[in-house]
Parts: C-alpha cells; sequence; structure tokens
C-alpha cells in the first residue's frame, strides 16, 4: 500500500501553498490538485543555506568565523549552546572547504535547490464545515456543539478526563509547524503569544502575528493547535487538553519546505521560552531519510539532533508523528522514491536503522503511529517494532473505518484559520492527540521532568494487541506486517494514548 509521493509530510489532507503529503489522496473519493506557491524572500537566488556544527557551548572561534567567510560563505545565526551556525553562501565548494577546517565537526547543505526553492506543491483541501453545518450543530450537555463529531475524543478518553481536568494554563504545547492562526475563536482563550514566533529564515522573527499562516499558506498548524487545545468555551470543538496553553512556532516556508535552519531555530525557541510539550508534524526537509554516510546529511541530522535534545534538557517532551507512507520503519531496507524532494527526487534504497526520519528517529522523541475510527493502524500510518512508541487517533477513510453516529467523518476534527473548522488525517493529527495527553500528564505533575512525563505516558497507554493479518482494504493481501506482543509492539507501539490515566494517576 505504499503510493510513491513527493513531498511528503505528516498529514493526509493539505491546503494551497504546501509542498506536503496530499493525506486525502490516499482516500477514497478525495482529489488534490497541484499549483505553484510563492518563493521565500531571499537575498541571493543562487545561495544555498547550511548548518555548520561546532563544539557547543561557546561562540564560534575566530579561525571558524574567517574559514566561513573565505569558502564564500555569510553567517545567518549562531545558535552557540548547541554549536550550530546557519550560513548562507553561493560558493557549491563551500561544505566541503569548511569541513576541513580545525574545529568545524561536520557541515552540510540544508536544501538542494538555491534559495528561494523552485518547487511546485502538492495541495489537497480540508474537508471545511459549512457556516450552516457549525450553525446547526447543537451541544450535549457538557460539550461544545461540534465534540459530537469528535470520535477521537473518546477514543482516548478525553471526554472522560476533561471531568476531572481541562489541564493547566501554566502548562505549554509549542506546535512546531505552518504557523498558528491565534485570532481562531477556539484557540485564542489559549494562545501564548510570548512563546511564538516564526523561525523560517532559520533565525527568530518575533513580530506580532509573524508565526501566523498567511491565506496562501497551509492551515496544518493551525489545525493541530485546535486538536491540542481548543478551549472549551462553548464554541465550535474542543482540544484534548482544552485548558492549557499552544504556541505557534512557524518554520514551514511559504512552500512548504521544513528546512534544517528552521527546525533548529524552533526547538531552540521551544527551549528558552518554558515550552514543556513540542509537537512536530512534519519531517526535515529535503531528505526524507538523511543517511550517517553522506557528509551533507550527517550534518542535517546532528544539527537537529542537538537542538531537540537541547529542548528536552531545559523541560520539553518532544512529540513527533511516524508518517504516511504505510512504511515499516524498522525494516531492513526501504526505497524511498521522494528525496531530494525540492529539486529532483530518485528511487534509493536506504536503511532506516542508518538512515533516519528527522525529527521522527532521534534519540529520546515519542514517535507516533496513527489509528483509525475502529481503533485499528491507518491504512497509511507508518509502522515498525522498537520504533513507535505510542499510538492515537489520525483518521482514516470511512471505508476502512467508519465511526459510530453522530461522527460522520472518519478524518479528525480541527481547526482551520479564519475562524473556521474542518476535517484532516494523518500521523500529523495522530501526534497532537500524544502531545495533549502529554500536557495533561505534565499539568497532573507539573514537577515531573520530560523522562517522567514520557514513563507516564507509556504505562498510562491502553495495551493494544497487533492487528493481524491486517488487511485494512479487504482484499484479500496483507497490507502490512505487525511484529512484537501486546505490551509493545510495530502498530501501537506501547499501546493507545489513554487522556483519563494522565488526570488521575
Amino acid at each position: 500500500m505504499t503510493l510513491p509521493h513527493p513531498r511528503r509530510r505528516r498529514a493526509l489532507a493539505l491546503p494551497a501553498g504546501m509542498a506536503m503529503a496530499t493525506a486525502l489522496a490516499l482516500l477514497p473519493g478525495v482529489q488534490a490538485a497541484a499549483t505553484a506557491a510563492p518563493a521565500a524572500p531571499a537575498a541571493d537566488a543562487a545561495a544555498l543555506s547550511y548548518v555548520v556544527n561546532v563544539t557547543p557551548g561557546h561562540a564560534p572561534s575566530a579561525t571558524v568565523k574567517r574559514a566561513i567567510a573565505q569558502a564564500g560563505g555569510t553567517i545567518v545565526t549562531s545558535y552557540d549552546r548547541i554549536g550550530v551556525i546557519v550560513v548562507h553562501s553561493s560558493d557549491p565548494g563551500f561544505a566541503a572547504a569548511v569541513r576541513k577546517v580545525r574545529g568545524v565537526q561536520s557541515a552540510g547543505a540544508t536544501r538542494t535547490a538555491p534559495l528561494p526553492s523552485a518547487a511546485t506543491t502538492d495541495e489537497g483541501a480540508p474537508q471545511v464545515l459549512s457556516a450552516k453545518e457549525v450553525a446547526a450543530a447543537q451541544a450535549a450537555d457538557g460539550q461544545d456543539p461540534l465534540e459530537k463529531l469528535q470520535w477521537d475524543l473518546p477514543a482516548i478518553k478525553a471526554d472522560k478526563a476533561h471531568e476531572k481536568s481541562l489541564g493547566s494554563s501554566k502548562v505549554t504545547v509549542g506546535v512546531i509547524d505552518t504557523g498558528v492562526d491565534d485570532t481562531h475563536p477556539d484557540i485564542a482563550p489559549n494562545f501564548d503569544r510570548a512563546a511564538s514566533v516564526n523561525c523560517v529564515s532559520g533565525k527568530p522573527d518575533t513580530a506580532d502575528g509573524a508565526w501566523r499562516p498567511s491565506a496562501s499558506e497551509s492551515p496544518h498548524g493551525t489545525h493541530v493547535a485546535g486538536e491540542i487545545a481548543a478551549a472549551k468555551n462553548g464554541i465550535g470543538m474542543t482540544g484534548v487538553a482544552p485548558g492549557v496553553k499552544v504556541s505557534g512556532i512557524k518554520v514551514g516556508n511559504p512552500d512548504g519546505f521544513f528546512y534544517t535552519e528552521a527546525v533548529v531555530c524552533g526547538f531552540v525557541w521551544a527551549a528558552e521560552h518554558g515550552v514543556d510539550v513540542t509537537n512536530n508534524s512534519y519531517y526535515t526537509d529535503p531528505w526524507y531519510f538523511n543517511c550517517a554516510d553522506d557528509p551533507d546529511q550527517k550534518a542535517l541530522v546532528e544539527a537537529v539532533k542537538r537542538a531537540s535534545q537541547y529542548a528536552e534538557k531545559k523541560g520539553a517532551v518532544n512529540v513527533a508523528a511516524a508518517g504516511n507512507e504505510n512504511y515499516d520503519l524498522a525494516a531492513d531496507e526501504i526505497t524511498d522514491p521522494s528525496s531530494p524532494n525540492d529539486s529532483t527526487p530518485g528511487d534509493r534504497v536506504v536503511d532506516p536503522s542508518k538512515c533516519y526520519d528527522i525529527p521522527t528517529q532521534l534519540p529520546g522523541v515519542v514517535t507516533v503511529a496513527a489509528t483509525g475510527a475502529k481503533g485499528i493502524k491507518s491504512s497509511f500510518s507508518n509502522h515498525g517494532l522498537g520504533v513507535i512508541d505510542i499510538a492515537a487517533p489520525g483518521g482514516d477513510s470511512t471505508a476502512y473505518q467508519k465511526p459510530d453516529a453522530p461522527a460522520e467523518s472518519g478524518l479528525i476534527l480541527g481547526t482551520l484559520p479564519g475562524g473556521k473548522w474542518g476535517y484532516m488525517a494523518g500521523t500529523s493529527m495522530a501526534s497532537p492527540h500524544v502531545a495533549g495527553v502529554a500536557a495533561l500528564i505534565k499539568s497532573t505533575h507539573p514537577y515531573a521532568p520530560p523522562a517522567l512525563v514520557k514513563a507516564l505516558l507509556y504505562a498510562e497507554a491502553d495495551r493494544t494487541a497487533c492487528t493481524k493479518p491486517y488487511d485494512i482494504d479487504g482484499d484479500g493481501k496483507v497490507d502490512a506486517v505487525c511484529e512484537g506482543s501486546k505490551n509493545r509492539n510495530g502498530f501501537y507501539g506501547w499501546g493507545t494514548a489513554d487522556a483519563l490515566d494522565a488526570v488521575s494517576w
């Protein structure tokens, strides 16, 4: 069931302006289109962006600075605490030259197309609820009007958890994504402006509203933010943790690419602005898998690893989506047809134990698989014994997993820019459910370090046995193989996230 597709991300339904996977294009009856996206501004269209990794804890030495300049590079910013320097250069030999310099541990191009990227985008429209549908929604006692459509909340017992706790306003979840519309009536009450930023250039932009997506950009981050913390306020829907704060950390550029320098900036920002949980529903472009035997890709892995570990050291639990290709991430080899996705991709065979999807496969990151309305692994969700840590609702086609009434869609309801609501699907939608549960754990145990929050997250998960045989489309052929026991396996990890236990233990 793995379908070759360029520029795939973690959501199965995405809007204009994104070079992300068209999630719903995998689902029956949904079509996708392709259009050109506006280019990100750049001083030199022939330049590439690079990360240069040096010893953490100190500013770049005079030797390194001089070498960068001599090799034709311009320093954009330097994250001294983790030893990552962001550089622009038009010299194609820049990285090779700088790698020879004393004090440089690794260096690599963060993209394969010049700044700005010349990509077109794959877009898919979220299924937006009409104004009439929203107005007609009637709230049940104690519920928001659209909550009856959210089959995903009872699937993780979030509805029961809300009877005990909505989460603490002292806890912030950072949505490292395409931006968040903080003017949305379901997000505004819980939005943390002080912890929000635009990191697209690799350097923090704190201008008011810089974290918002433009009208032509993806609503992905706004959807994720609502899944996590849409307020229980008598309007619209309810988030998994409707009492916690959410911030927008924008790292996706107008073309929809999540480049290393932006992701590094996002994690460092979260680390230094009191973020308790980060949600990461993307992979770091342009390589789906970054291989250690390639000097460029090795440098990208090192930079993002340093940044994510710095965020965890400063108190953040990092949660990431597993991906939507139905890959077995524990397999001996995987054929990746989509890399590099910002120039000309081609088939390559990789060993996922040596070539990493980042941040998903980085040490310490909580890796989330998706389930559908019947609690079974979603048709698209990546899997893999020892890679998947936990599972949560990410939606699936109603042809495969149909929810019980009154819910109508097998996808996940979320907030959309402009005060709207709509459905999307993907491991992008599963990850924020787990981020929300982690925020509830942090609310219940405010002094718990990330290691304890993760331990509780896994211990409290509902053990979910392998689905065998896994023939999700009913054609008589096995679509994926689950390995492991009920206590831990390749489809569901330690089990399905449990929000009620998060506020009870």
